[in-house]
């Protein structure tokens, strides 16, 4: 595009929005710095005749279009009002100076204006089309405004894309070979920056009858009269309409039927409209082909607010607390009522002990003789009252008693028998009803109620819980409480369960159930959601008795199922209700990276691509299966210095951290194995903020061995070196090999001295006896000898010597 050469060295630009005002500026020089009489005249690029021409002293002239809106700001900027997107373009700013030489330079100024306009349609798609399957369809969709808008196509609320049959123009859809498929709503979109438009067209088999004006709902005070649209198209055109009030046909509903009438065009007329005529009403449209179609719209009649009934008598309970009721129906609800008391105002709020409740009703928090009366309520809503209730005679009376009631607490074994004993007397007689506390029913072959007694029989798991005795009259309905335990049975399943998320991790948190008279203990199970019949990874709860457990290096952004089972020596018992909870998207951006709520450092997988993966799925319970993806980035090192020191309650296993303390642990597993040979390694932790575990049940003389993992956010780090531990105080195998072999040699060296000592004894017995004979032989021998030598002995006379 040429531009004339004035003094303006580059031409102005300006954008401004539709409906807005704006000044083309425009500057000049008189010749020669003396002011002569000149001519102004603005000319739009593309457009014959100037837009405005301005002369001193004579009315100016406005193009088309411009009429009211132009008008020139001195010396000769021209200002547009309420710009329309018809105004967009080049525009050109001619200063004319008179007597002077057509040659003579001309002063002046280009301008460029650009209107930012919302997008609005030049050409839409038809509301409903009509096709058949195997034909060529053609929705065309042209808008315009500034910027250029972008057209973009959905179907049934989704995306459209092109494919072999769909093909997106600029100004049209275009489909070929029509499938069932391809049958459904489709919008047209145009948006730019300013905003955006839609158009909907219905595209639909020829034959069967589809609603194309829906009934809309409908807000009517009592006595006026509703109107219910249903407009339909088919081909053929014969469509028979059907209503249908809260899913029954109104021909059928006697009440409605003599004052509705359904027009030829479809529409239900409701002359006059009654209270119960709210609720939902359908349309439902047919012409012998195909499928119905139906469309429904609600009706809410408005109307004063009324008393329904008025009891004649009511009674309030000496004594105790107790209600004077109102029984008020409106639309829109009641905003307040007001009371009367024989004959005289009554003012709940300002008498003690007396309370207005939502539904209007009195409650009188001591019943006192005081309080009896003939009471009258009026209700009142945005469309006032409908009258007063009649007269209601308030009488107070003994409310009754129990005489006897059942204990608090019944502890019984399963398949027992327990009588639960409940009496009260007043007047009139009361009746006496058990009820399970829970809202469960009492088991039709197993419960038996006499004389106000109730007995269980074969008593079962789901027996458990409190019961109520219920004693009623017209007086006063009293409630007492029991609560029966069954023991000897899996616990009851956790319940109120709840997760809180990060963006690796989720806190589980629960209230236990019943144990079943044993102690409980947990076990979390856990998965994906949405992934089919993936399998459910489980972690023990620890340390036992916990009833909040936090699970680690889980994905960011993605949906999980928690459920919590609990077990006792029995068994496990059943599990409470699946609760899904979706971890949160953490935020790569920034320096600052993500901790866990143990202050470790989570550090994200590079790729080449600079995409974050998930942190993998460490082992974290004897029952988990490790993920077979190895993230990347530092892991901690082999925990040090392990070691076992016997101590009150058991034996105190603990560890130094890594070396490496750059890379934060965030919790320590233990693993350990029974024996020598036994294949499987087990588990306890995780240990948080501690280097140390207390293992209370280790079997006395086993042989156990250890070794210690250090977690970060990444997964397990190396192992710790095994340790070796034999529990002292009982007799391991090793020991009894020992046993047995010492019990051998004792009995061959007890075997030997047995036969020393024997052999000992023998020698000493024949040396005593031989000391022994020969003692005796000298004595025979002694006399015999003296008296060869011609003497005697001591002994007196000589003895012979038998052998």
């Amino acid at each position: 595009m040429q531009l004339s050469k004035y003094n303006q060295d580059e031409p102005e630009k300006l954008t401004v929005n539709n409906g807005d005002n704006v000044i083309l500026s425009c500057a000049f020089d008189f010749p020669e710095q003396i002011p002569v009489p000149y001519v102004i005249q603005w000319q739009k690029l593309g457009v014959q005749i100037p837009i405005y021409i301005w002369y001193d002293g004579y009315p100016p002239h406005t193009g088309e279009g411009y009429e009211g809106r132009a008008s020139l700001v001195k010396p000769a900027s021209l200002n547009l009002t309420n710009v329309r997107e018809s105004d967009q373009g080049w525009y050109e700013c001619k200063v004319f100076f008179l007597n002077r030489p057509p040659e003579s330079p001309k002063n002046g100024t280009w301008v460029h204006l650009d209107v930012h306009a919302p997008p609005h349609f030049k050409v839409k798609p038809p509301d409903v089309v009509y096709v058949k399957v195997g034909e060529s369809l053609s929705l065309p969709c042209e808008a315009q405004g500034t910027p250029k808008p972008d057209i973009i196509w959905y179907k049934d609320n989704l995306p459209l894309e092109e494919s072999a049959n769909v093909q997106i123009l600029p100004n049209e859809l275009r489909i070929t070979n029509l499938q069932q498929t391809d049958i459904g709503d489709y919008l047209c979109m145009a948006r730019n920056r300013e905003g955006s438009v839609t158009s909907m067209a219905k595209v639909i088999i020829a034959g069967s009858a589809v609603i194309t004006v829906p009934p809309r709902n409908l807000t009517k005070l009592e006595g006026d009269k509703a109107e219910f649209v249903c407009e339909a198209k088919a081909l053929p055109s014969n469509v028979t309409h059907k209503w249908f009030h809260n899913g029954v046909e109104i021909s059928q509903l006697s009440w409605l039927d003599t004052r509705t009438l359904v027009k030829h065009d479809g529409t239900l007329l409701i002359n006059p409209t009654s209270a119960e005529d709210s609720g939902k009403y359908t349309c439902e449209v047919f012409n012998g082909i195909g499928q119905t179609d139906s469309s429904s719209a609600w009706l809410s009649v408005e109307y004063a607010a009324r008393v329904t009934y008025s009891p004649t008598i009511q009674y309030l309970p000496l004594g105790l607390s107790g209600i004077v009721r109102c029984f008020v129906q409106a639309s829109p609800p009641f905003q307040f009522i007001t009371w009367t008391k024989d004959r005289r105002p009554f003012d709940p709020n300002a008498t003690p002990g007396v309370v207005t409740l939502n539904n209007g009703s009195l409650l009188f928090q001591r019943v006192s003789h005081e309080h009896q009366g003939r009471y009258r309520c009026t209700p009142y809503n945005i469309h006032g009252t409908a009258g007063t209730s009649n007269v209601m005679e308030v009488l107070v009376r003994e409310p009754p008693v129990f005489t006897v009631k059942p204990k608090e607490v019944y502890q019984q074994s399963i398949n027992s028998e327990v009588k639960m004993p409940c009496d009260g007397i007043g007047q009139p007689k009361p009746s006496i009803t058990w009820r399970k506390a829970e809202g469960g029913k009492l088991p039709k072959d197993r419960a038996f109620i006499r004389g106000g007694n109730l007995t269980l029989k074969s008593i079962k798991k789901d027996d458990h819980g409190n019961y109520e005795c219920v004693l009623e009259n017209e007086i006063a309905t009293l409630v007492t409480r029991t609560l029966l335990l069954v023991d000897s049975t899996t616990p009851h399943a956790p319940t109120n369960v709840s997760v809180n998320t990060s963006a690796f991790a989720a806190t589980v948190t629960w209230h236990p159930a019943y144990d079943g008279g044993y102690e409980q203990t947990y076990v979390i199970w856990y998965r994906m959601a949405d992934q089919g019949d993936s399998d459910w990874k489980t972690i023990r709860v620890y340390p036992e008795g916990s009833i909040t457990f936090t699970l680690y290096n889980l994905q960011q952004d993605t949906e999980y199922e928690f459920q919590v089972y609990s077990r006792n020596i029995l068994g496990e018992g059943l599990p409470s209700p699946i609760v899904r909870a979706k971890t949160k998207t953490w935020e790569s951006t920034g320096s600052i990276l993500p901790t866990d709520g143990y202050g470790s450092t989570y550090i994200p997988e590079q790729h080449p691509e600079n995409t974050m993966t998930m942190p993998a799925t460490t082992n974290i319970g004897p029952s988990q299966e490790p993920s077979p993806v190895t993230p990347a980035g530092p892991k901690p090192g082999p925990p040090r210095n392990v070691t076992i020191t016997r101590v009150a309650q058991g034996y105190a296993i603990s560890w130094s951290p890594p070396l490496n303390k750059t890379v934060p642990v965030a919790y320590y597993y233990i693993e350990y194995k029974i024996g020598l040979n036994d294949p499987q390694w087990k588990v306890w932790g995780p240990v948080i903020k501690d280097t140390s575990f207390l293992a209370k049940n280790l079997k006395a003389g086993e042989i156990y061995i250890f070794r210690v993992y250090a977690h970060s956010n990444l997964g397990a780090g190396q192992a710790s070196a095994e340790i070796k531990f034999e529990v002292p105080g009982g007799i391991s195998k090793h020991s009894k090999d020992k046993a047995i072999v010492a019990g051998v040699v004792g009995g061959i060296l007890f075997f030997i001295a047995a036969i020393v000592l024997s052999v000992c004894t023998v020698k000493i017995c024949n040396k005593r006896k031989r000391r022994k004979a020969e003692k005796a032989y000298m004595m025979v021998t002694c006399p015999i000898m003296d008296a060869r030598n011609g003497g005697h002995s001591q002994g007196g006379s000589p003895v012979s010597l038998k052998q």
